[in-house]
């Protein structure tokens, strides 16, 4: 069980210029989406990022926003935070299957998002999971996007030297 292992986890970048962070997050189970959100604000803090939040109905809706906001806005990164509880039909797979999958496209693309949107079976594992005291998945989505951005400045300018030039 997940929950009586130990994991290892990065600490946080550190960073020479200012980082900014938008948050969008699907409230649809407002208490757990707000616990998402106050555990990546904090782990944001501490990082010293600025975040800007923004409310989406829901998880399909996630990874369009997040493509909006990088062509026409200007973060350093996105945390996707949300919760999918399974339901008595297949759109529960939908839901799951294509935020997730918009997220990673967008991802590949260069985007520095973590992904916190919960996929659980019942209301009591998406509690524990978004509970900042507890497995605080809201902040380790903020995190990956931390450690993705501290990554995007590392190599930024750089090149493989393939090609022709003029």
């Amino acid at each position: 069980m997940a929950g009586t292992e130990t994991h290892y986890t990065l600490d946080l970048p550190s960073f020479d210029k200012p980082v900014k962070l938008l948050i969008v997050v699907a409230p649809y189970y407002k208490d757990i989406a707000d616990d998402l959100v106050a555990g990546a604000r904090a782990v944001a803090a501490k990082a010293g990022a600025e975040v800007e939040l923004i409310e989406v109905p829901g998880a399909l809706e996630i990874p369009p926003a997040i493509a909006l906001a990088g062509r026409m806005a200007d973060f350093d990164g996105y945390v996707a935070l949300g919760c999918v509880i399974r339901g008595e039909t297949t759109h529960y797979d939908t839901v799951c299957n294509d935020s997730s999958r918009g997220l990673m496209m967008l991802g590949l693309g260069g985007a520095c998002i973590g992904n916190g949107i919960l996929t659980v079976e019942n209301r009591d594992q998406a509690v524990v999971r978004a509970d900042p005291a507890g497995q605080d998945k809201g902040g380790g989505a903020a995190a990956a996007a931390l450690h993705l951005i501290a990554l995007s400045r590392k190599w930024a300018g750089k090149t493989k030297g393939i090609g022709f030039r003029a």
